[in-house]
Parts: C-alpha cells; sequence; structure tokens
C-alpha cells in the first residue's frame, strides 16, 4: 500500500471521532469548562431578573457587552441562564 493510501484509510478510520465529537445531542456548559476555558469576573451576587438561592453567576465583559451566566450550586453545575447587557457606562464606573 502506498504510504499516502495508508494516511488516508487512517484518516478515514478515525473519522468517526471528529463526527461524535458534532453529535446532535448538546454537551451542557458546566462551570468546570467554563472555570477553565472563559476568563470571567465572579458576582458577589446574580442580576434581580437571574438571582435565585440556587444558583450563582459569572460575568464576561466582551466587546460593548457584559454577559452573564448563572450556574447551579448542585450536581455538576450546569448553566442554566444567561443574559448579555449593554456596556455603556462601564467605562464611568471603572474610572
Amino acid at each position: 500500500m502506498k504510504p499516502v493510501k495508508a494516511i488516508a484509510l487512517a484518516a478515514l478510520l478515525a473519522a468517526p471521532q471528529f463526527v461524535s465529537a458534532e453529535a446532535s445531542t448538546p454537551m451542557p456548559l458546566t462551570y468546570e469548562v467554563f472555570e477553565e476555558a472563559i476568563p470571567h469576573i465572579d458576582l458577589e451576587t446574580c442580576p434581580s431578573e437571574m438571582a435565585g438561592d440556587d444558583r450563582f453567576c459569572r460575568a464576561v465583559v466582551h466587546h460593548d457587552a457584559i454577559n452573564v451566566f448563572a450556574f447551579l450550586y448542585d450536581a455538576d453545575s450546569p448553566a442554566v441562564a444567561y443574559r448579555s447587557y449593554p456596556a455603556d457606562g462601564l467605562n464611568a464606573i471603572l474610572d
């Protein structure tokens, strides 16, 4: 077998692994993944429309928005809510 064909065959055999990574079942965003992958700010309290005794919130500043993610304290701490707020006036707060 020519080396090029062997490489192509190996790539085809590995393809199911790539397909399964793109499965139709969504993977939940857990706090463990979020913590490692996304630079964020710990919020002392959640915004009122996301607040609850069973959750905590983290904020991400990106472009002209403040994105807030809420995670449950239970189990794997899955993300249960998301809101985006305009960052207008943020400079005045930070000065």
